[in-house]
């Protein structure tokens, strides 16, 4: 159980199991959850799983398992319209004027932010993937910023290789707010130690903010490391009120900690700060981004 007094997650992922798939909510072609996460990535799993840990409520990140199909999260958040927000796929392949409908819509149904996935922008020749600050892309990033409603970008494959493509998306429309899932994906080899350090500059751009989420992505089974070279440094340079916690449910069951232990290590490298700085990653930073949640 959480010891803090209020914790919003900023970060997990619900989606079918195989019966709700078959009748009600598909899969995306080649895009079924792995046997062993089947049953365990429900609503109803979840909501057990924060109840014993003391979280107060969740942004549900869109799964890739439904890709663009938001139709269960909808519904996650209608049952559950004071545990539950979310933050919808933005799909590429999309006119601009799709694009923005689709964000407009689904932010009357619940949802109070946009995620961008670099990967599924079309491959270059060059091997990479087209800019996400051009068409589409750049014009819903703008109507984000218009609409108050922050856009998340997964940089899975390292930051270092989208770190332009996100100043570019920054000084195109400074109001727009942008968080970086996961540190950042700042893991602890050679070249991610490299795109940390390309982390803390973004600092100096205000509307950049950072998930302390998925703490097993980073590559190293050192919490404390993760605590004095990660944590520590983005609480430095970006402040506790530009962090904020996340779980990356329901892949986090697969570690030793799961859910309730990863929301109390967080808790405890924050311990010894001031409770305002406490505050704000685990719950302050999302209800200002987000909307407070009425639970």
């Amino acid at each position: 159980m959480s010891t803090h007094k209020r914790v919003i997650d900023s970060h997990l992922h619900v989606w079918a199991s195989k019966q709700e798939a078959e009748t009600s909510f598909p899969y995306a072609e080649g895009q079924e959850p792995p046997e062993a996460m089947g049953s365990i990535a429900s609503v109803s799993a979840l909501l057990q799983r924060m109840d014993y840990s003391g979280v107060a409520g969740a942004l549900i990140v869109q799964p890739i398992n439904h890709k663009f199909d938001h139709s269960y999260v909808i519904q996650s958040i209608k049952d559950h319209p004071t545990r539950f927000k979310g933050m919808l796929l933005h799909d590429p392949s999309l006119s601009e004027a799709d694009a923005i409908a689709r964000v407009e819509d689904l932010s009357l149904k619940g949802f109070v932010g946009v995620r961008f996935n670099p990967y599924l922008w079309p491959k270059t020749e060059s091997g990479g993937w087209e800019s996400m600050a051009n068409g589409a892309g750049l014009a819903v990033y703008k109507r984000c910023g218009e609409l108050n409603m922050p856009v998340g970008i997964m940089c899975f494959q390292g930051l270092h290789l989208h770190f332009n493509d996100i100043l570019a998306l920054l000084e195109s429309s400074p109001k727009t707010k942008v968080i970086l899932d996961h540190f950042a994906f700042t893991s602890f080899t050679e070249e991610g130690s490299a795109a940390f350090q390309q982390l803390l500059q973004l600092a100096q751009h205000t509307q950049v903010y950072v998930k302390i989420s998925a703490l097993f992505r980073l590559q190293t089974s050192s919490y404390d490391t993760i605590k004095s070279e990660r944590l520590e440094p983005l609480l430095e340079s970006f402040g506790p009120h530009r962090l904020m916690f996340g779980s990356d449910f329901p892949y986090v069951m697969e570690t030793e900690e799961q859910y309730q232990g990863t929301v109390q290590i967080v808790e405890n490298w924050l311990k010894n700060r001031e409770e305002s700085s406490c505050d704000q990653v685990m719950s302050g930073t999302a209800e200002k981004l987000f909307g407070s949640w009425a639970c």
